[in-house]
């Protein structure tokens, strides 16, 4: 497991080295600077791969469906057999549908509703109590995704949180978020809202790697105990 960690670990810090990092939190593809909690334009949510769908006929109820949006986008349904329904709103959907359904039916009354949100999730990992994946269901922000990781761990660079966002054409943006500035309410706008698949990344203080590498090199080869006589005192960085 330490090891499966510590590869995923240097694959982050791989796409830190090689991607573009932008300081500015609101160049990030898809970030405006109208995302803020307070000024957040509601845009129509668009059906992705892994989706529950209800599909409600309201003349028709044993046409009444529940089904998953496959890998590849698709859904079957009765009479009208597959289609592609991934990155359609749930009104074009249900349009589509009721187009479909003319032939068949006298007169289609359809409702399509989003039951489950397969697809969006957000990784977080570093210096947090609890790394891992979490849904992403509607806003949600870096420090919001840090509390679900359960916060920040003592020996993280609250001052340089790394997130890593896909870009139009499949190549990974990073941006550094100065959290300190959220934190002390000076600078909310670094506290950007998450997108599909982001990655947020919380690194280690640089005192935290002193103190690891006294333990490792230091602590570890000395025949006596460190803190019996005398202590360690790293300078301010």
């Amino acid at each position: 497991m330490k090891r499966l960690k510590f590869i995923g670990i240097l694959a982050i810090l791989f796409l830190v080295a090689c991607a573009p990092v932008v300081k500015n939190p609101a160049l990030l593809p898809s970030n405006d600077q109208n995302t803020q909690p307070g000024s957040y334009k509601e845009r129509e949510y668009r059906i992705q791969l892994g989706d529950q769908l209800d599909i409600k006929f309201f003349y028709n109820p044993e046409l009444n469906e529940q089904v998953m949006v496959r890998p590849d986008g698709r859904i079957s349904l009765q009479l009208v057999h597959e289609i592609m329904v991934a990155g359609l709103t749930p009104s074009e959907l249900t349009d589509l549908l009721t187009t479909r359904y003319a032939s068949e039916l006298k007169k289609p009354e359809i409702t399509v509703i989003v039951r489950s949100f397969g697809a969006h999730k957000i990784y977080v990992d570093g210096e947090v109590t609890k790394p891992g994946v979490f849904p992403l269901i509607g806003f949600v922000t870096v420090l919001q995704a840090i509390s679900q990781a359960g916060g920040m761990k003592e020996t993280a660079r609250t001052n340089q949180v790394v997130i890593i966002r896909r870009s139009e054409d499949n190549k990974p943006l990073v941006s550094s978020l100065n959290l300190n500035k959220v934190i002390d309410g000076t600078d909310m706008s670094q506290d950007i809202p998450l997108k599909p698949f982001d990655i947020v990344y919380v690194p280690r203080s640089a005192i935290s790697n002193v103190n690891v590498w006294v333990d490792q090199y230091v602590r570890k080869n000395l025949p006596i105990s460190i803190s019996s006589g005398f202590g360690y005192y790293p300078s301010t960085l």
